[in-house]
């Protein structure tokens, strides 16, 4: 029997704004879609964290034993500067600024996605649909939200009547806002725009001359809007009601509250049962922006190369890191918390190595299927990663217990607590096995922080040969020292 039948999650759904017993629309299937990445530049930070906490319930539907199709999409067109109707695209802009190809822009930086979700461990989508892919189906879309006069086109573009769309369904019901506010709040159309109201939102925009990304249309060649696609590719490959639609916080509105006017127009019916958020990252206790230097790099983390940490992190002690913090939970990204996490993430692989050297008694001094229960409990509850990682940690206190001499352990039990400790560490949080030894990390960098420390000790003494020499040689084996503000790091090459 699939363990799903006796584990029965709790997930808080953004569109009642409460915890509700997870229902799928088919028993023992599970259709998810989360929005991917607009590929015009390096993913960033925040965007990991949402794509690791989908990445973790992907990880336990799996292992409940759900058949899930997650389709995860990338965005390669259409989403223009702002968040806006106006402006450049965001990809055709970075073109133009490089002198190359936006399809170049987009292999470039969908390599990157790639290769850094690949770092952590993600497990691939089912599929992975691109916006250049579906413009047929897009255009479909347009066309049937117009045959029923919940859209208009104006000089070539075709904008959805959020005003006359909420004459019979509810505008706003995701973000719980409603649609004489939002007009309230609302700058005047300065007479540039084609909208008869600001709220209004492109599903087709004619190109400018200038513009390099189109595709011919009924009303103009030109390119679809950014909400429209995420509502083809779901659709498409979930069905017109699906269980399970992710995202970061900031997409709630207006992106996801226009994938629900879309599909409720086009279909009829509410597109999606459950709406899931992942929260904010931020960093030091302040908005992550480049524009302020508060700002790190996935890439950054693993060599070191940061003014904000002290030493390179493993990919899977950074991933600890953010799991240790509910996906719904703002999360403050310091070099402290990478330094704390790194001691329990170690601590906890050392006690996962020594549990094939302990030996079994004739009696458990630890109650194994109520601790398994818990955890359990825990990943039932909302996906409570914190909580379950709390739960991990007594067993290590069990285990150092067993090799201390202080517990004892059945050969049952002992089978039963490598088996769970196992599916849980590596199966659902999908933290890879490393240890200080084996990685040579930790030892690398207390050689390395010795030799910084005789190099400032030299340069306050005036005495820059062996400065030099120190910087040299460290050079010469692959070690580059980097000298900033906040002092000296280290990256290896």
């Amino acid at each position: 029997m699939p363990l799903y039948k006796d584990n029965q999650i709790k997930l808080y759904n953004s569109l009642s704004g409460e915890k509700e017993t997870f229902k799928p629309i088919i028993d023992g299937y599970v259709g998810m879609y989360v929005c991917g990445p607009t590929v015009y530049s390096n993913v960033h930070l925040g965007n990991v964290r949402t794509f690791m906490s989908f990445d973790v319930i992907f990880r336990y539907l799996k292992h409940l034993g759900y058949k899930v199709r997650f389709v995860r999409n990338i965005t390669d067109a259409g989403h223009l500067e702002n968040d806006a109707d106006e402006g450049e695209d965001r990809i055709a802009k970075k073109a133009r600024l490089e002198e190359i190809e936006p399809m170049e822009v987009v292999q470039r930086y969908t390599v990157d996605f790639h290769n850094i979700l690949n770092k952590f461990n993600f497990l691939p989508p089912s599929i992975e649909p691109t916006a250049t892919g579906h413009i047929i189906e897009q255009i479909e879309i347009t066309k049937n939200i117009l045959k029923k006069g919940l859209a208009y086109e104006i000089n070539g573009s075709v904008y959805f009547d959020v005003l006359k769309y909420n004459e019979s369904k509810p505008y706003g019901i995701l973000s719980k806002r409603n649609v004489e506010d939002l007009m309230h709040n609302s700058r005047e159309l300065d007479g540039q725009s084609d909208k008869k109201n600001p709220q209004d939102f492109a599903l087709w925009k004619k190109a400018e001359p200038q513009h390099i990304m189109r595709w011919p249309s009924p009303w103009s060649d030109g390119f679809p809007g950014w909400h429209l696609e995420c509502t083809a590719m779901s659709t498409k490959y979930l069905g017109d009601h699906f269980d399970i639609h992710g995202g970061g916080m900031d997409l709630k509105f207006p992106h996801h509250e226009c994938e629900i006017a879309q599909a409720e127009a086009c279909n009829d019916k509410a597109p999606v049962n459950y709406w899931m958020h992942a929260n904010m990252l931020i960093m030091n206790g302040k908005k992550m922006a480049k524009s302020t230097g508060n700002f790190i790099l996935p890439t950054e983390i693993f060599s070191g190369n940061n003014p904000h940490i002290t030493k390179a992190f493993l990919p899977s002690v950074a991933r600890f890191f953010m799991l240790q913090a509910h996906y719904r939970s703002i999360l403050d990204f310091t070099n402290n918390g990478l330094l704390a996490s790194e001691k329990g993430f170690f601590r906890l692989m050392d006690a996962i190595n020594d549990l094939d050297e302990l030996k079994a008694g004739s009696t458990s001094t630890f109650h194994i299927k109520e601790w398994q229960h818990k955890c359990y409990e825990a990943m039932n509850d909302d996906f409570n990663t914190p909580i379950l990682i709390a739960h991990l940690f007594e067993a290590v206190k069990f285990i150092n217990q067993i090799k201390e001499g202080t517990a004892t352990i059945t050969q049952d039990d002992l089978n039963l607590l490598k088996s769970t400790v196992h599916t849980f560490v590596f199966d659902v949080l999908g933290l890879i096995n490393a240890t200080q030894s084996e990685d040579g990390t930790e030892k690398l960098s207390g050689a390395v922080e010795l030799l910084i420390q005789l190099r400032q000790d030299a340069r306050a003494n005036k005495d820059f040969a062996t400065s030099d020499k120190i910087r040299d040689e460290l050079a010469a084996a692959g070690i580059q020292l980097n000298d900033g503000k906040e002092g000296t790091t280290f990256t290896t090459n």
